[in-house]
């Protein structure tokens, strides 16, 4: 009857994180599409170029935190938690909370960027059609969304090699963020789960 109880908290509380991470997933689409967009339309070409590669590292970037929170075991955090290292403490949620935390670095912000990054390259080629006067942009469409797919996959590759090795180290920096953005708005951005998530722990 417990397992049972369990479970249906589980899935109670998973579709709650689903209509929730949908919900933000809706709402940071739209701005971002907004921002990015009017930055592209009001800038130089070169400096729209820049807002796509900013555009394009914030998805590796994230995608490297991620894979990070997957890999990361939390018991080397135990310590530092035991010594009242505040950091330490929200690096255990952040890993007893990797289903989530992946989810959003992964799927909405890399996925987000990913969308964004292309309808971006697009805009840059538009308005360097218009200001060279060139007849057929098909080819320099082909040639920049090439080389946006390319930075993406190339990048997060690199990414996940280093967070195969210093997941440790990347989990410990966000926590400093996520504990500073706790702390500056008095949230609880992740709650602290009893029951360790951490695979790594498992069996041990």
């Amino acid at each position: 009857m417990a397992k049972k109880d369990d479970e249906s908290f589980y899935l109670k509380y998973n579709m709650k994180w689903v209509l929730f991470i949908t919900f933000w997933t809706f709402m940071l689409a739209i701005g971002i599409s907004i921002i990015a967009e009017n930055l592209v339309q009001n800038l130089d070409v070169l400096f729209a170029f820049l807002i796509l590669l900013i555009i394009v590292f914030t998805g590796i970037i994230f995608d490297t935190i991620g894979i990070a929170v997957t890999a990361a075991s939390e018991r080397p955090f135990h310590a530092m938690a035991a010594n009242k290292i505040d950091e330490a403490r929200t690096a255990i949620k952040l890993v007893r909370n990797s289903s989530q935390v992946s989810n959003f670095c992964n799927d909405v912000i890399g996925d987000i960027s990913g969308i964004i990054s292309g309808a971006v390259a697009t805009s840059i080629v538009f308005r360097i059609v218009l200001i060279f006067g060139i007849a057929d942009g098909t080819i320099l469409t082909i040639l920049l969304t090439a080389f946006t797919a390319s930075l993406t996959v190339g990048g997060k590759g690199i990414g996940k090699s280093i967070a195969e090795y210093h997941h440790e180290h990347i989990i410990y920096q966000v926590a400093r963020i996520v504990n500073f953005a706790e702390k500056l708005f008095k949230v609880e951005i992740f709650k602290t789960k009893k029951k360790s998530k951490d695979r790594k722990d498992k069996g041990k």
